[in-house]
């Protein structure tokens, strides 16, 4: 096992590099440049001030040159500084990274925790009414668009009812709370975000459980199980569900560079510092060292959930030989 994930990380690399080729050619073919914020509607700005700030950024050399002073500060794990307001651009995803993992860790867990028992007893109850009301209920999520249910539950919960907060991660008077009235502050702030996510994401999981189950539960030895006077629990958890989580396992695995991909819409709605909101509004100022750290740091969680969704096949199905 250690051999071949060894063997794994050593083969991402040429893949890592081919991604952030394409990736940092791409970003630079959409219309508009760093300057033009900053001189296209100041009447003052001269053609000199303007090629000024293209020498400055960079941006008037060849674009294989930008591209290979980009990665020699890649592979010095420097995503170089930005455009916007000349931080560092790693700084400014470490200070938003940890809110969107959160929201999005919690949301997965979520997700399994109710996706997976919503499959298993749908599969189980085949064709009743429990299996009908289920279905409709997990594909109603699915068909919702994000940001409408994000608007409807600000509206209803927030503004008329007043119950939860509607933007942020904590309140005005957070800085005066103790340290249990702070964790309750940002779990009351963070209750709507993670609920559009999770709703928004059961029917994946719980159909994918629910069609999965049904096939491992016509299986010969699923039927052997019965006929030896197993407890139709015992068939369910023992025998039948390791091999019917084998493709949620892949799903699992895929989903990982959903923690910041998925995050743009609701961060944006619920105004909220995470990398979804990072990554929007760099790609408004076109701040490209900024759009690359979050690319960057996307392909890599892309690659990793692949990994692990083969180690993780390995660990539920004994059959599998990795080596």
């Amino acid at each position: 096992m250690g051999r071949y994930i060894v063997r794994r990380l050593f083969g991402l690399i040429p893949l890592l590099l081919g991604i952030t080729l394409i990736t940092f050619f791409v970003i630079h073919l959409a219309p508009g440049r760093p300057v033009d914020l900053e001189t296209q509607f100041n009447p003052k700005v001269s053609l000199e001030v303007r090629e000024r700030l293209m020498h400055i950024y960079g941006l008037d050399r060849p674009l294989y040159i930008q591209y290979l002073d980009w990665l020699k500060r890649f592979l010095c794990f420097d995503f170089g500084v930005s455009f916007v307001d000349s931080r560092p651009v790693i700084d400014k995803i470490a200070e938003r990274i940890p809110i969107t993992l959160t929201i999005e860790l919690v949301s997965l867990i979520l997700i399994l925790l109710i996706g997976i028992p919503i499959g298993i007893s749908s599969a189980i109850r085949e064709g009743s009414f429990y299996d009908t009301m289920m279905t409709v209920f997990v594909f109603i999520g699915f068909a919702v668009p994000g940001f409408w249910l994000s608007l409807m539950l600000m509206d209803l919960v927030g503004v008329r009812w007043g119950i939860l907060p509607v933007s942020g991660i904590r309140s005005l008077e957070f800085e005066s709370f103790g340290f249990f009235e702070k964790l309750i502050d940002i779990a009351r702030h963070l209750i709507l975000p993670v609920l559009v996510s999770v709703f928004g994401s059961l029917a994946g999981i719980s159909r994918y459980m629910r069609s999965n189950m049904l096939l491992v539960l016509k299986q010969d030895y699923i039927r052997t199980a019965r006929a030896k006077g197993l407890s139709e629990r015992d068939v369910i958890y023992k025998h039948a569900l390791k091999n019917a989580l084998l493709p949620v396992v892949t799903i699992i695995g895929l989903s990982v560079p959903g923690l910041i991909g998925g995050s743009v819409i609701f961060e944006s709605i619920f105004s909220i510092p995470g990398m979804g909101r990072l990554f929007y509004d760099s790609v408004m100022a076109r701040d490209y060292p900024v759009i690359m750290g979050v690319l960057v740091i996307g392909a890599v969680l892309t690659l990793l959930g692949n990994l692990l969704a083969d180690i993780s096949y390995a660990l539920v199905d004994p059959r599998i030989k990795l080596e």
